[in-house]
């Protein structure tokens, strides 16, 4: 992941939306934005980026461009563009550089959480409408909890539907999506959606999606390990081991052992739902 403490390179003018910033403006022009993320390019990190996020031939971004912009410059950017209209940012969500869809990203997040309920709703809808474009861990990772999860409700049958067509998806980063949506409420201290996703993802054969439950996982657990350990109880015998390894990161040393040597105690079918196929029709 890129580090997160440094700035632009060194020798670099300050930028004008900067100064700007600093003085009260705003950049609210998509152009001006565009010009500014073109500076701070680096096309040396850029290349470090595209073996990182595996762009190559048949990995999983394959054929993703990136400008080599840091994710703090990026944030910084999105302070000073808290002008940029909803339209101009979901326009650069549908950018082929990595930068700028992850740029719109956090900016829509920003937009969302001083919204009003009406504009809330609006960028959650554009958001699910534009996940061919959210399509690297880092992206969903920065935005699925806000955009997603905090329109999820545990009680409502629409979000039940939503998460098994996202679960259900042959898109990866849709199953992820899924997967991180529910960290919103963790974070709150509910779990049954997190472990509900997690059920149907359980046997995901992708390590990205793996990655994903095992950390959730991990996260129910620093808040209610009994929760955590009751779901290990029924898939710990049978999940992928990365899953597992991720789930378990933060157990004492022995009982991490005896889980990753798969002797823990096992039960039977968990109680809210089975693994789903990405060919059920729930799609």
């Amino acid at each position: 992941m890129p580090e997160k403490t440094s700035t632009a390179r060194p020798g670099r003018k300050p930028s004008a939306g900067k100064a700007g910033a600093e003085g009260g403006a705003t950049l609210a022009d998509l152009a001006a934005v565009r010009s500014e993320l073109a500076r701070l390019a680096d096309p040396e990190r850029a290349v470090f980026l595209q073996r990182f996020f595996k762009t190559g031939p048949g990995e999983y971004a394959e054929g993703d461009r990136f400008l080599g912009i840091r994710v703090p410059q990026l944030r910084a950017l999105a302070r000073e563009a808290r002008g940029l209209s909803t339209e101009a940012a979901l326009e650069l969500l549908r950018s082929p550089w990595h930068e700028e869809r992850l740029f719109a990203l956090i900016l829509l997040v920003q937009q969302h959480r001083k919204a009003p309920a009406a504009e809330r709703e609006r960028i959650h809808r554009e958001y699910l409408a534009h996940t061919r474009w959210i399509n690297n861990w880092d992206l969903v990772d920065a935005s699925a909890e806000h955009l997603v999860g905090g329109h999820l409700d545990a009680d409502d049958a629409d979000t039940v539907r939503l998460l098994e067509r996202l679960a259900a998806s042959d898109s990866v980063w849709e199953r992820r999506i899924a997967m991180l949506a529910t960290f919103h409420w963790i974070r709150r201290g509910r779990f049954d959606l997190a472990l509900r996703v997690a059920e149907w993802l359980v046997q995901d054969e992708h390590d990205l999606i793996q990655k994903a439950v095992g950390w959730m996982l991990r996260e129910v657990g620093k808040r209610d390990r009994r929760e955590e350990e009751a779901f290990l109880a029924r898939h710990c015998a049978t999940m992928p081991r990365t899953m597992l390894r991720y789930a378990i990161e933060h157990f004492p040393p022995e009982l991490r052992a005896a889980y990753l040597r798969r002797e823990v105690r096992t039960g039977g079918v968990g109680q809210t739902g089975a693994p789903i196929s990405r060919r059920s029709s729930v799609r």
